[in-house]
């Protein structure tokens, strides 16, 4: 059996199948997933780009309703709470029922369940988000671009253009 270091640095299966002990030649091969594409493994870069976009979106939105002042303390620390719960609603909602956020639908990506299943769901939804929020879970990737949020959540981030 690998060591568990070994087996999430190169994402090999501690099977006896040979296929599933060579380096993927792309990122979600292993997964059945293409190698370019739709429903192929969304790469680093449209991930984080919708990253960005659910945080500039969920700070305009608490702007809506709380106006920043950069001089009060008291009133960001507000501001960047309710920045916060709008950014955790604006990503677990959509997420959990039509597999993307806002900012992954604006950068061509959605979460896709590993059993073929329809939408991720609450669940799913709610661990992805946090794990997010903690960003080292989300920022270290196998060699099938999956984090440490998706591999736990069974789940993958793909291209949907």
């Amino acid at each position: 059996m690998a060591r568990w270091t070994g087996e999430w640095l190169t994402s090999l299966s501690s099977g006896s199948d040979a296929a599933l002990c060579e380096p993927p030649r792309w990122p979600g091969e292993h997964l059945g997933l293409p190698e370019d594409g739709v429903g192929s493994a969304a790469g680093s870069g449209r991930r984080f780009l919708a990253l960005v976009v659910d945080l500039v979106l969920a700070s305009l939105l608490t702007a809506l309703f709380i106006q920043p002042d950069y001089d009060d303390l008291a009133r960001m620390q507000t501001y960047n709470l309710w920045s916060l719960a709008m950014w955790a609603a604006i990503t677990m909602l959509p997420a959990a029922f039509f597999s993307f956020t806002p900012g992954m639908a604006a950068c061509g990506i959605r979460v896709a369940r590993l059993d073929g299943g329809g939408v991720p769901g609450v669940w799913r939804a709610v661990v992805r988000c946090v794990l997010t929020f903690l960003i080292i879970p989300a920022a270290v990737r196998n060699a099938d671009n999956r984090g440490w949020h998706d591999r736990l959540t069974e789940t993958v981030v793909i291209r949907m253009r």
